[in-house]
């Protein structure tokens, strides 16, 4: 189906603008018909820069989403959004008149207090570094370490899904299985709740793998995505698994998040 309709949206922040991009974007997947135009507009701090801007979205008659806390910047937003029909949404200033109103507490109106270098800032730092250094089984003294343990077969998301996991501050170990060539002892001396193993269809590792190779310039035809060896390579991840007694995820309908998601929930607490 073609896009024939059209819609510019600008996102408007005196931080970086990741809360206002991803609240847009959460909403415009909705609309698979419509060509969304996104227009960012970082670490805006005065009025006469949120001016110039403000006029660009008229001509344009962009739907203006923004997530200014800095003292009079959403309200000069919204005032002239109302004065110039312009469709707005102000993803901050509710929150927090509702919190100041049920807290007594005056907020800050700071803006990027969530970019502040913190320690959470600083655990996250780490959880990365630990993803990288013990990504691929690298280093198999990291499996006692981790907070989270992946176990999968060949492009399964392992990598991709310790670093989002490393984003939420968990240290993640990830290990490729192999079937001849077993597992480190260390992975047995891992509490099973920790471990996760990863699995997916056949038919759909298989398209994985062949796209892979085509991207490497290879020919796609091969041992590593041939239909039998798949289907042997997850038996083994399967029974694996079993033995461990950990919890079976098959991430071949599930996007990176709605896996580490399941993955969270399922941590002991």
């Amino acid at each position: 189906m073609t896009q024939d309709k059209k819609m510019a949206i600008f996102v408007i922040s005196d931080s970086l603008g990741e809360t206002g991009n991803n609240l847009a974007e959460a909403a415009t997947v909705q609309f698979p018909n419509v060509k969304f135009e996104y227009q960012r507009f970082p670490l805006i701090k005065t009025t006469s820069l949120l001016a110039g801007i403000l006029e660009q979205a008229k001509r344009l008659d962009a739907f203006v989403v923004h997530t200014l806390v800095g003292e009079g910047l959403a309200s000069y937003v919204n005032d002239y959004c109302a004065e110039n029909e312009l469709c707005v949404l102000d993803g901050m200033s509710k929150i927090i008149n509702t919190i100041q109103t049920k807290t007594g507490e005056t907020p800050l109106y700071q803006s990027g207090r969530n970019h502040k270098l913190n320690e959470n800032y600083f655990n996250r730092i780490e959880a990365l570094e630990f993803a990288v250094t013990y990504d691929d089984g690298k280093d198999p003294a990291g499996f006692e370490k981790a907070d989270i343990v992946l176990l999968g077969v060949s492009r399964t998301s392992k990598t991709p899904l310790s670093l989002y996991l490393a984003n939420k501050n968990y240290r993640v170990a990830n290990l490729p299985l192999v079937p001849k060539a077993g597992i480190p002892n260390e992975i047995w001396k891992v509490d099973p709740k920790k471990i996760f193993g990863l699995t997916n269809d056949p038919t759909v590792l298989n398209n994985i793998r062949r796209e892979r190779m085509i991207t490497y310039g290879l020919n796609p035809d091969t041992n590593y995505s041939n239909m039998e060896n798949i289907e042997a390579e997850l038996a083994y991840a399967n029974k694996l698994y079993r033995k461990i007694g950990c919890l079976i995820i098959n991430v071949s309908n599930k996007s990176i998040e709605e896996t580490a998601t399941l993955i969270i929930e399922s941590l002991p607490q």
